[in-house]
C-alpha cells in the first residue's frame, strides 16, 4: 500500500468526502449547521490554509460524561473535526496494515465482541479444551489518553515514513492539546486520536509479539492480557511489560488494576467476568446498565447480552 502524501490529505476531494463523512448523525447541531451556511467557503478557506502552511488548530471546548468513570471529553471546533476526519480518511488504512492481528480497539472489524471471542479461543486452545489450569494476567494502563507522550509519538511518525508536510500538519493537531502537562496527552474527543493511540501502542505490540514472542495476547485500547499454563512466566513477563512502557513510552501499569489469576476463579476483561466455560457481566456494568436502563435503549442492552450468560439481567430488563 503506497503511503499518504499530504497533497493527498489535504486535497479537496478529500475534504469534501470527509466533509460528507462527518456529517452523519450531526445535521442537527447547531455548530455543524453554522458551518454547512458556508460550506464552500469554509473548506476552500481550510484548503488554502493548508497549502500555505498558515494552519492553526482551535480550542477545545471541554464537558465531561460517565462512560462507565468519569471521561473529560474535548470537542474540537467544526473547522478542526473536519480536517481529523480528512486525516483519518487517509493514514488509517496504511496504518491498520501494519498493526497486529489481536489488537482491537477502533479498528475495522474487530471491536470488543472480536476480542472476547479471542479470548474465548485462547482459552480453550491454551488449556487444552479446559483440561489444563490456566492462568491469566490482566494489566491496564493508568490514565492512558492523558499520558501519551507527545515527542515520543511524534518519534515514532516520523519513523513511519510520512511526507515532513504530512508530520507538519499531525504536530499541529498533536500540540493543539495537552492534558495537566504541556507535552502530555491527546483529547479523548479526537477521531485522529483514536488512531494515534493505536499507533503508540504498537510500539508496545510488536515487543510483546517479536520479543517477548507472546502468542496468547491481546489488547484493547489500554486493557491487554497475557495467558500461560505457567503462572511464573505470566509473573517474569509483568517484568518487562512494565519496564518497557515505562523506559520506552512514559506509560505506567494501574497499581489496582493488574492481576494474575486462574481463569477458573475468574478473569476480568472488557466488563465480563471470564470462567471456563462461561462468562457473566461485571457487578459494577450491571448495575449502571440497570440504572441508565431507558425503553429506547433495550435493544441494545439485550444484543450485548447476547455475549453472555445473561438470563437473570435479561429477564430483569424485559420487566422494566
Amino acid at each position: 500500500m503506497n503511503i499518504p502524501t499530504f497533497e493527498e490529505i489535504i486535497s479537496l476531494e478529500n475534504l469534501f468526502s470527509a466533509w460528507n463523512k462527518f456529517l452523519h448523525g450531526k445535521k442537527n447541531k447547531k455548530d455543524v449547521q453554522e458551518f454547512q451556511l458556508h460550506v464552500m467557503d469554509n473548506i476552500f478557506s481550510l484548503y488554502e490554509d493548508l497549502k500555505n502552511k498558515t494552519y492553526t488548530h482551535g480550542p477545545y471546548h471541554a464537558f465531561n460524561i460517565n462512560d462507565p468513570k468519569p471521561r473529560s471529553i474535548h470537542k474540537a471546533t467544526v473547522r478542526d473535526r473536519l480536517l481529523h476526519h480528512a486525516v483519518y480518511r487517509k493514514l488509517y488504512p496504511h496504518f491498520d496494515n501494519k498493526f497486529i492481528h489481536d489488537s482491537y480497539s477502533c479498528r475495522k472489524w474487530k471491536g470488543t465482541h472480536k476480542a472476547i471471542l479471542r479470548f474465548e479461543q485462547f482459552s480453550r486452545k491454551v488449556s487444552k479444551n479446559y483440561t489444563k489450569t490456566l492462568w491469566v494476567l490482566k494489566c491496564d494502563i493508568r490514565k492512558f489518553f492523558a499520558s501519551i507522550d507527545q515527542e515520543i509519538l511524534l518519534k515514532i511518525l516520523k519513523y513511519s515514513n510520512l511526507d515532513k508536510d504530512t508530520i507538519w500538519l499531525l504536530e499541529k493537531i498533536i500540540s493543539s492539546f495537552y492534558s495537566t502537562t504541556k507535552g502530555r496527552g491527546l483529547p479523548l474527543g479526537n477521531l485522529t486520536s483514536q488512531l494515534l493511540v493505536n499507533i503508540y501502542m504498537d510500539c508496545f505490540d510488536q515487543f510483546v509479539k517479536h520479543r517477548l514472542k507472546s502468542k496468547y495476547y491481546i489488547r484493547y485500547a489500554d486493557d491487554f492480557i497475557f495467558m500461560s499454563l505457567r503462572k511464573r512466566e505470566l509473573e517474569d513477563l509483568l517484568i518487562q511489560v512494565e519496564f518497557f512502557l515505562e523506559e520506552n513510552l512514559k506509560l505506567s501499569l494501574h497499581p489496582d488494576k493488574v492481576f494474575i489469576k486462574t481463569l477458573a476463579s475468574g478473569a476480568d476483561f472488557l466488563g465480563w467476568i471470564h470462567f471456563s466455560y462461561h462468562r457473566v457481566l461485571r457487578t459494577s456494568t450491571k448495575r449502571r446498565m440497570l440504572k441508565n436502563l431507558k425503553q429506547e435503549n433495550k435493544t441494545s442492552y439485550l444484543g450485548m447480552l447476547k455475549w453472555g450468560n445473561t438470563y437473570k439481567i435479561k429477564s430483569a430488563i424485559l420487566t422494566i
